[in-house]
C-alpha cells in the first residue's frame, strides 16, 4: 500500500496506480475541520442534517432506520466526535445538531422550519443561521447553493458534506486539504482564461462534440479551505477546477437513473431537447416536457474538472473530484458566480443545479476520447479517454 502524502499525484501518475490502493491516513475530524477553517476559536458550530419527518431527531429516533446511513454518520462521527472532545481541542462551542425536511433535489432551497433534539421548532433563518459561525450540513441532497447565499447574507461558513459514506470519510475527508488546495491551484492556473473546451463523446459507435465558451474568464477551484471571516462554503470532498460557462453548443450524452440514455441537444447555453439513444422514451419525453415548460433547467450552469487522486466511492460529491473525470452541470449557478437564482425557475422545485458525471465507473457506456482546451491561438489537449494528458501532468510538478 502506498501511504498518501504531498506527492501522490505523480506517483499515482506516473505508476499508475489502483487509487484503492492507497492508504489514507485515518480520517481525523479535529485535523479536518482545523485545516478547512483554520480555527481561531470561540466559535459557535453546528451540524445540520436532512430527514422526511424532520421531528424525527427527538431523541435521535431516526436512529431506528437502518436505511438512514448518511444522518448516522452525521451523529457517530460528527455530532458524537464534537461532543466527545474536538469542540474542546478547537476551543469551539455549542455543537448542536438540528434536522430540516429533505427537499428532494440538489441544491433546491431549504425550508426555514428545522427541529432540535428535544423536538422544538426552530427556524433556520431565525434561530440558527444569524448565531453560529460554523455551520456543518450533512445531508442527502447537495445544500451547497442555498447555504452560500445564506451564508452572505448571515455572515456564517461552513461546509457542505452531502452524500457522505465509509470511502468518502476514510479517503476524501482523510487528506490533507492544504495539499489538495496547492494541486487544485496548480491546475487552474493551467487552465484558467480559456476561451472555449471542446469534448468529443463516442457512444453507441456514435460521435459527438460539446462545446463550452468561457470567454477568457478566471478559473475557480473547490478546494476545501474556508479560512477567515469571509462567509463562504466549502463542498467537501473538494478537488477542481470548475468554470461558469457563458455560452455552449453542440450535443453530449446523458445518462438517467433508470439507465435510458439520451443526446443533450444544445443550443445558445442550454439544452434544447433531448432524443433516445437507448432506454425508456418516456424518460426522455419527459425530461422534453420540463425543458419546454421552464427553458432554464436546461442552462449549462458549470463545467468541471477532478483534482484528486480518490478511490471510488459511489457517490458523485466525491468521484467528481477524481483526476480524469469532467463533469457538466444545469440548471442554478449563483453559488458558482452564474447569474441563474431561483427566481428565474417557472417552478420552485425545478431550481436544482445538476451535475453530470462523465466517468468509466459512472458511465461505461459512454466514452470521452478528448478533451481539448482552446486558449488564444493554441489549443491544447487536456484529456484522452478519461486520462490526464502530459500538459496537465506537468502542471503538477
Amino acid at each position: 500500500m502506498l501511504y498518501i502524502q504531498e506527492n501522490t499525484f505523480l506517483v499515482y501518475l506516473i505508476m499508475n496506480l489502483d487509487p484503492s490502493k492507497i492508504d489514507f491516513p485515518p480520517f481525523d475530524l479535529k485535523r479536518l475541520l482545523e485545516t478547512v477553517f483554520s480555527c481561531e476559536g470561540n466559535e459557535r458550530v453546528c451540524i445540520l442534517i436532512d430527514l422526511e419527518d424532520p421531528e424525527d431527531i427527538t431523541d435521535f429516533r431516526f436512529l431506528e432506520d437502518e436505511t438512514l446511513t448518511i444522518q448516522r454518520k452525521a451523529v457517530e462521527v460528527f455530532y458524537n466526535g464534537l461532543k466527545d472532545g474536538v469542540l474542546n481541542e478547537l476551543n469551539y462551542t455549542d455543537g448542536a445538531i438540528y434536522a430540516y425536511k429533505i427537499t428532494g433535489g440538489s441544491n433546491l432551497d431549504l425550508p426555514d422550519e428545522c427541529y432540535d433534539k428535544s423536538g422544538s421548532q426552530l427556524s433556520l433563518e431565525k434561530d440558527i443561521y444569524p448565531n453560529y459561525d460554523i455551520i456543518l450540513c450533512i445531508s442527502t441532497n447537495s445544500a451547497t447553493a442555498p447555504l452560500t447565499a445564506s451564508a452572505k447574507i448571515f455572515g456564517f461558513r461552513g461546509a457542505t458534506l452531502h452524500g457522505l459514506n465509509d470511502v468518502i470519510l476514510s479517503s476524501g475527508l482523510a487528506v490533507d486539504y492544504n495539499d489538495v488546495s496547492v494541486n487544485a491551484e496548480k491546475l487552474r492556473k493551467g487552465l484558467t482564461q480559456a476561451d472555449a473546451f471542446e469534448i468529443d463523446f463516442t457512444v453507441c459507435d456514435n460521435n459527438y462534440t460539446f462545446k463550452v465558451f468561457c470567454n477568457k474568464q478566471e478559473a475557480q477551484k473547490s478546494h476545501g479551505l474556508c479560512r477567515g471571516k469571509t462567509p463562504d462554503i466549502a463542498n467537501l470532498p473538494a478537488g477542481e477546477v470548475y468554470y461558469v460557462p457563458e455560452g455552449a453548443e453542440g450535443q453530449f450524452p446523458m445518462k438517467y437513473e433508470d439507465g435510458t440514455i439520451g443526446i443533450m441537444n444544445v443550443q445558445g447555453g442550454r439544452i434544447k431537447n433531448a432524443t433516445l439513444v437507448n432506454g425508456n422514451q418516456e424518460v426522455i419525453d419527459n425530461h422534453n416536457e420540463k425543458l419546454l415548460s421552464d427553458p432554464v433547467t436546461g442552462e449549462i450552469g458549470e463545467l468541471g474538472l477532478g483534482t484528486q487522486v480518490l478511490p471510488v466511492s459511489g457517490r458523485d460529491i466525491q468521484d467528481e473530484k477524481i483526476f480524469g473525470t469532467i463533469h457538466v452541470a444545469t440548471g442554478r449557478s449563483d453559488h458558482l458566480g452564474g447569474h441563474l437564482t431561483p427566481d428565474k425557475f417557472a417552478k420552485a422545485i425545478n431550481a436544482t443545479h445538476d451535475d453530470i458525471l462523465f466517468a468509466p465507473f459512472k458511465t461505461p457506456e459512454i466514452n470521452v476520447p478528448e478533451v481539448r482546451m482552446y486558449r488564444n491561438d493554441d489549443v491544447t489537449v487536456v484529456y484522452q479517454n478519461f486520462k490526464p494528458t502530459d500538459y496537465l501532468i506537468n502542471l503538477l510538478n
